[in-house]
């Protein structure tokens, strides 16, 4: 018997993927994109994706967030509004919801994901009033708890993103996503850009947050020093497809396919 979608428990079993991606295709030509991409995701999994550049990881990464539209493939999604969801057949309403409720995307520019004329506090709280939060002292509370948790001062809430360094910035959209406690984070370069010191205390950031609330992630990133940090699973890429995968230490501590080899090789020391 299928029980309707709003009497599906919000738990998943242990054996239940969250996300199962299938042929997932997007070709923009002159050999861009990615091409027939298939993984499982699992709850309280974080999955990196690894490769050079044009080797089609934030492609894949694009579609699964809505900023690209695949030529083929599905996304079976375990959602707990809706139950069993295919993410690319959703209605935008539906889309949108799960976007603001399940679903976090960080961006490598933290601009892209922030709203520099609100305030920090506002960027926050935007998201909370899309969920139906409209009590201005308890927005306040919980974007000054979120701002303190990403170690932003809480004397900034009113100053606008673009006050901010860039560190800052990230940690704030950070903030901005996590506030809603989504089961379903997507992260593209979330350290890019960013100096080594600030690369390093964001990563312990987010590696006790992400696992503090149990979320599930795919980290698309081309270092390898934050797949073996983050990561429990790696999918490596070039020119578009899946060319291996694997436990994390596994991959990186033996990996089989050349161009895997070569990654490793150039970027991690010996």
């Amino acid at each position: 018997m299928t029980l309707p979608a709003t009497s599906l428990p919000t738990a998943l079993a242990p054996e239940q993927p969250l996300l199962q991606v299938r042929g997932l295709t997007k070709d923009y030509g002159a050999g861009r994109g990615c091409r027939d991409i298939s993984f499982t995701l699992w709850p309280g999994e974080i999955l990196g994706i690894v490769g050079e550049s044009g080797a089609g990881k934030s492609t894949l990464l694009d579609c699964l967030g809505g900023f690209a539209v695949p030529d083929a493939g599905r996304a079976d999604y375990a959602s707990r509004l809706f139950g069993p969801v295919e993410i690319f057949g959703l209605s935008e309403a539906r889309r949108r919801r799960l976007a603001r409720s399940e679903w976090g995307f960080v961006h490598q520019d933290a601009r892209r994901g922030l709203r520099m004329s609100v305030s920090a506090g506002g960027n926050v709280g935007e998201r909370l009033m899309a969920e139906g939060e409209r009590h201005y002292g308890s927005l306040r509370a919980r974007a000054t708890d979120w701002l303190q948790r990403l170690e932003l001062d809480a004397d900034r809430i009113d100053d606008p993103p673009s006050q901010f360094s860039g560190g800052m910035r990230q940690r704030l959209q950070i903030a901005r996503n996590l506030v809603t406690e989504p089961r379903l984070l997507l992260m593209d370069e979330p350290t890019g850009g960013l100096d080594l010191s600030v690369q390093a205390r964001l990563l312990d950031l987010l590696r006790g947050l992400v696992r503090g609330l149990d979320l599930s992630a795919v980290l698309v990133t081309h270092d390898l020093g934050v797949v073996r940090l983050l990561c429990d699973r790696v999918l490596v890429m070039e020119g578009g497809r899946i060319v291996e995968e694997g436990l994390t230490d596994q991959v990186l501590e033996d990996p089989q396919h050349p161009h895997s080899q070569r990654l490793v090789a150039s970027i991690l020391p010996v």
